[in-house]
């Protein structure tokens, strides 16, 4: 049969524009039989089926904002930065700057004025060759600076740990989100303590050694088991986004690929971010030390928008967000 004039169609499928909360139209597709899709734009009553539909769009519409702390992030349209805040003596950009609580909050604030969205607080460096904390020494430096954080800011909290204790504690001192470098595969109870606390999740792939058989097919498949633990754990798709793990159990050419192809994990239908901001990949490549990666930082804050990254985790603030919002405007004309 003919499909009735003025209703927009792909195959036997009937299209609805959608307007989601976070202020974007979008268009979305739901398959129907045949027989229902011409009911429905003939104009039948068959509330049943629009109610199916509704809850349907209300589920896409959710899917497509994460909501961290107390503020959504409109996920599919926009690249939010993660300002790096490291406690710690000796991590591999920053170690010793911002051990103190005075420097910690300026430092804090600083960023946020630069245009960070989520502050990521971590109290233990996971640099190649680091030293291992205990959870109480990792706690007493974390937990009094993400207090300091929230209660001066409003502002989103993340929490960079793979340890459950540590996790729990930085939860229960206020932190939105855990942001786990081994994907909660090192420790389960990392997992539980994130549903407990409905926070949100960052998964980040990591191996031991960096021996593949298909680099890219392996790195989805391991991904898909840490969303597997989350998912066991009781935390659901709303609160999880995927990190490619740049620099962790990867060769340098593993490194690039991973940037070049981070889009390779929309198959899985959560947000992506994207940490690169002053790694070895960065100095390996232009024969630069630590300081001087700004500018290799920005070429991949670029591509990761290019490939569809919501969230870049970054030290130089004001370079990024003023790249983000220049590549914005460029791919908005």
């Amino acid at each position: 049969d003919p499909k009735p004039p003025g209703k927009r169609y792909c195959g036997n499928s009937l299209i609805f524009p959608l307007s989601l909360p976070c202020g974007q139209t979008v268009t979305k597709l739901f398959v129907l039989s045949c027989k229902k899709c011409m009911q429905l734009a003939g104009g039948e009553d068959e509330s049943d089926d629009l109610l199916l539909i509704l809850n349907l769009c209300k589920l896409q519409e959710e899917k497509t904002c994460m909501r961290i702390g107390n503020r959504e992030f409109d996920t599919k349209n926009e690249t939010y930065i993660m300002g790096i805040l490291n406690v710690t003596p000796d991590s591999f950009s920053d170690g010793g700057k911002f051990n103190h609580m005075d420097a910690a909050l300026a430092h804090a604030e600083q960023m946020i004025r630069d245009g960070a969205d989520i502050i990521d607080i971590g109290g233990e460096s996971t640099r190649p060759g680091h030293t291992v904390i205990s959870d109480e020494e990792e706690i007493a430096r974390v937990t009094p600076v993400i207090e300091a954080v929230k209660s001066h800011f409003d502002v989103p909290v993340s929490i960079d740990t793979y340890k459950g204790n540590v996790a729990e504690a930085a939860l229960q001192a206020g932190a939105d989100l855990v942001n786990d470098i081994w994907g909660f595969k090192f420790d389960y109870k990392t997992a539980e303590v994130t549903a407990r606390y409905h926070a949100a999740c960052c998964l980040m792939h990591n191996r031991n050694e960096a021996i593949y058989q298909n680099f890219l097919e392996d790195m989805v498949a391991d991904m898909k088991e840490c969303v597997a633990i989350a998912h066991k754990a009781g935390v659901p798709d709303d609160k999880i986004m995927l990190d490619p793990g740049v620099g962790f159990g990867k060769t340098y050419e593993q490194n690039l690929e991973a940037i070049n192809h981070v889009d390779v994990l929309q198959e899985l239908g959560l947000p992506i971010l994207l940490g690169t901001s002053r790694k070895s990949v960065i100095g390996n490549t232009l024969d630069l030390p630590v300081d001087q990666r700004v500018e290799g930082t920005l070429a991949t804050t670029v591509i990761g928008m290019l490939r569809g990254c919501s969230f870049v985790r970054v030290h130089d603030i004001k370079e990024n967000h003023r790249i983000i919002q220049m590549t914005k405007a460029i791919l908005s004309c």
